[in-house]
């Protein structure tokens, strides 16, 4: 049953399902951020809580810049743990699906998730959510999982047991899925949930250290070089771009989770309306492709650009994808737009 709104009926249905489970797995999605494993450790954590065996299953490693969230230590990823993670789900009496929208976000642990014929919850704020749960909550309007997460929790009447933990865990997807809050971010709700999760033990200026000033002498070498020799910017076109290859990650040693925030810097030269980073990479199966991520300021939509030309989507001003090909075919798709987007941007 899709869902567009928090409804009584919803909320009433995920009470019935935690209560008539034992074991559950909370996943999400390929190559998750801050929001996606926010989300999974925070309401993992809760669920221990009343007494259940809940645990978290990843598609793939997460970034070592979230390992200082509590329980990161306890997530079971897919890619180095199949056999492991085949079995929590195949053992598990519910699923709990965060920060995704459609099954192939999971990736090869499609694998592992389809031997479960367990009910499915999902709640995530990505557009036109697919129907394999069976209960939806869906919120585009939500800046981030996690602040999604927070509203379900209290409308469950779960409030009392969020603690420090849970908090930080809910926090960091808010502040990491809104840049710093610097987009998507003018909803009075974000804060009023953080003025209640400091409430409840939220030390955030420590976790603005753990994601933002916590970094290693090959990952500044890599931004560095990043914006000195690949970033490109087109004022005329109010545009900027930056392009990694994986010879280029190699050369400084990437570990995921390196690159992030990098969408984000041509957007602080004034007059620069969108920015795309395209990082290439290899799936599962060896192939290569290019990952690539878009950021917007006011109206632009840089979601309808992702969903047309690279498989992906998202928000607004904060959107995703994925191609298949050279980056500097991405790039030539990005470029062979500036016509169009140049009359958008003027009818904005």
């Amino acid at each position: 049953m899709l869902s567009t709104t928090i409804s009584e009926t919803n909320i009433k249905q995920i009470d019935n399902l935690i209560s008539s489970a034992n074991k559950i797995v909370l996943t999400c999605h390929l190559s998750p951020d801050g929001d996606a494993i926010g989300s999974t450790l925070a309401f993992a954590t809760l669920l221990r809580k009343l007494g259940k065996i809940a645990n978290v299953v990843t598609p793939d490693q997460p970034p070592k810049s979230l390992a200082f969230l509590p329980g990161a230590n306890e997530i079971v990823p897919y890619t180095s743990s199949p056999q492991t993670a085949c079995k929590l789900f195949l053992e598990a009496e519910l699923v709990i699906c965060l920060d995704f929208n459609a099954i192939s976000r999971i990736d090869d642990a499609i694998n592992a998730f389809k031997l479960n014929n367990s009910p499915k919850i999902l709640i995530d704020h990505h557009l036109y959510p697919e129907d394999f749960a069976q209960v939806v909550i869906s919120e585009p309007s939500y800046s981030s999982t996690c602040l999604l997460l927070y509203k379900v929790l209290n409308l469950l009447g779960l409030a009392n047991y969020i603690d420090k933990d849970i908090a930080t865990c809910i926090y960091t997807g808010m502040v990491t899925d809104t840049g710093n809050f610097s987009y998507n971010s003018l909803s009075p709700e974000i804060y009023t949930t953080i003025a209640e999760l400091l409430h409840k033990g939220l030390q955030k200026d420590e976790v603005y250290k753990s994601i933002y000033n916590s970094n290693t002498e090959s990952k500044l070498k890599l931004n560095g070089y990043a914006i000195s020799n690949k970033m490109v910017v087109y004022p005329e076109h109010c545009a900027g771009f930056i392009s990694l290859s994986e010879d280029e990650l190699n050369k400084y040693n990437y570990t995921k989770g390196d690159t992030e925030g990098l969408v984000n810097i041509p957007l602080s030269i004034p007059g620069i309306v969108y920015s795309a980073f395209l990082r290439e990479t290899i799936d599962t199966n060896g192939e290569h492709f290019v990952k690539v991520s878009m950021r917007s300021t006011g109206e632009f939509p840089v979601n309808t650009i992702c969903e047309r030309f690279f498989n992906g989507g998202g928000h607004k001003n904060a959107a995703g994808g994925e191609f298949y090909g050279s980056i500097n075919d991405a790039l030539n798709i990005l470029q062979s737009l500036f016509e169009e987007n140049d009359k958008l941007i003027k009818q904005l």
